[in-house]
């Protein structure tokens, strides 16, 4: 088993206590140095948060919230403790959203761990094909390879001809890039008649790593493992030799919430990514990734003890437009909320040519359940008429799905 460091088999308890205490410190820290957590976090008592429910407390904060902060106030949204000029690198992500590098810690997104659970350290050559250009992505695993004490070939996108040259003259040992674009220099090398015997290593992640497609570099006696992470938040889970589920990073705090809301879901139900951090310039609290997954039961087969995450299930931004209005999955939670209810999903389908949405509600209504308030209330909240059906138990698809449009055009 390839591991970073101790904390990765350490006791439950104990990963519990340190990250209880690091998001006490961060809350307290980002209250007195950054303009948006001042005003969001004002009326936290720092000291009651000592339990994941007591994260309740804080709000939620999400992609499309980032892009309007960072509109109204560049470039960071209030969101940093400090202006760019003291940051080391800037970038800029699709949205656009704009996101700085800070301090001058190599591996300052953390993506060292996922590479040791990959089998890449001291001695291993790593070619490096996330893009330089604008993004951080390059520079993420560039700066993690560093920290392992690999070395790094900054491959970059394309250019496959000019890869293959590269890999075959430093004798490159792993590969770092998405999961598809290894085949395609490995392709271009059969074509070319370069054999690379080195390449033995890849940690792979920014798409699907399909059964198939990681069935074909085992042919080649290539091992390949996966990563998720993000921009703003940097590693979020990694896969280990075991291949069962993604072992959640040693400094994050992450959650799974019912899309649209800030409450976490039952264990084992697919609902939406939130992850916190802890960088005492630039943290992210509550950062609605907008991916959807589940918790997976017990530990990793390897002996880390972290909690794992089944790998990616869905986008959780499930907006819609119903007779050219706007209908959010915030606004179907509110629905459920205002009426205690438990699992919903808003079905949104064709009838005739017109668009029609049925409100199903698991269980059986209750004495306090009246189908016509409900649908009253959807009324109110979506602008839009709707009815309203309880299904029974356990009736919905544990898919993370909150509006479900079923129209084909």
């Amino acid at each position: 088993m390839s591991t970073l460091d101790s904390r990765e088999t350490r006791s439950r308890e104990e990963r519990e206590a340190t990250l209880m205490q690091a998001l006490r410190d961060t809350v307290a820290r980002a209250k007195g140095d950054t303009v948006h957590y001042a005003a969001t976090l004002a009326a936290v008592d720092v000291a009651a948060l000592n339990t994941r429910d007591d994260l309740a407390a804080l709000p939620v904060l999400r992609k499309s919230d980032l892009i309007a902060l960072q509109e109204q106030e560049p470039p960071f949204g209030g969101l940093a403790a400090c202006n760019a000029a003291a940051m080391t690198r800037l970038f800029l992500s699709p949205g656009p959203i704009a996101e700085p590098q800070t301090g001058d810690t190599p591996d300052a997104w953390r993506f060292s761990r996922a590479l040791r659970a990959v089998g890449i350290g001291q001695g291993d050559i790593v070619h490096n094909c996330f893009s330089y250009h604008v993004t951080p992505a390059g520079f993420m695993m560039d700066g993690a390879a560093r920290a392992v004490g690999a070395a790094v070939f900054p491959g970059g996108v394309g250019n496959t001809s000019t890869q293959v040259q590269a890999m075959r003259r430093f004798g490159a040992t792993a590969y770092a890039g998405t999961p598809d674009y290894l085949k395609t220099i490995l392709e271009a090398a059969d074509e070319e008649q370069t054999d690379l015997p080195a390449m033995k290593k890849a940690m792979v992640s920014g798409g699907p790593l399909f059964p198939a497609l990681r069935d074909w570099y085992t042919t080649r006696g290539i091992r390949v493992q996966q990563a998720y992470g993000t921009a703003d938040v940097g590693l979020i889970a990694y896969e280990t030799d075991a291949m069962e589920g993604l072992v959640v990073d040693e400094d994050v705090i992450v959650e799974i919430l019912r899309p649209g809301t800030g409450d976490p879901v039952a264990p084992g139900e697919v609902g939406e990514v939130v992850v916190t951090t802890f960088d005492p310039v630039y943290p992210m609290i509550r950062f609605a990734t907008g991916d959807l997954s589940r918790v997976m039961p017990g530990c990793c087969p390897t002996g880390r003890t972290n909690m794992r995450l089944a790998g990616w299930m869905g986008r959780a931004d499930q907006t819609t437009k119903v007779k050219g209005m706007f209908v959010h999955p915030e606004q179907v939670a509110r629905v459920a909320k205002a009426h205690g209810l438990g699992r919903v999903r808003l079905e949104v389908t064709e009838v005739g040519g017109r668009d029609a949405m049925v409100l199903l509600c698991e269980g059986a209504p209750g004495a306090q359940d009246d189908v016509a308030a409900i649908a009253d209330t959807l009324n109110r909240e979506c602008r839009l008429k709707g009815e309203v059906r309880f299904i029974g138990d356990e009736a919905l698809p544990n898919d993370g799905k909150v509006i479900d449009d079923k129209r084909t055009a």
